[in-house]
């Protein structure tokens, strides 16, 4: 029984640290593998340079879309060419999540 207890705690310990253990996707400098997140965004079906999902919670990046420029971290707009960097829209597998926001765009 004592062992059970023992082991039962050991799992459950390694349960807990788990999460606290996964890394953000995005670094510090608001950049997904050399991509600063911000700027103008094409939206294409196929061979994107990220993959996002758009949530509701506990996202990767907080988006605000605007007409005018987008320099900061979080601040897009969407454009049909000119771009910084493709997006495409998916519901599994996604590179970052995102949510949109009306103020205070950026990681987290």
């Amino acid at each position: 029984m004592k062992k059970m207890i023992t082991i039962f705690t050991i799992v459950l310990l390694v349960a807990m640290t788990v999460p606290a253990m996964a890394a953000s996707v995005i670094n510090k400098d608001g950049c997904y593998k050399g991509i600063k997140l911000c700027g103008r965004v094409k939206v294409v079906e196929h061979f994107a340079d990220i993959k996002v999902k758009v949530v509701d919670s506990f996202p990767d990046l907080k988006v605000k879309v605007v007409e005018y420029f987008p320099d900061d971290i979080g601040e897009w707009k969407f454009v049909e060419s000119g771009e910084d960097f493709t997006v495409q829209f998916v519901e599994n597998f996604p590179d970052i999540k995102i949510k949109y926001v009306n103020s205070f765009p950026g990681v987290k």
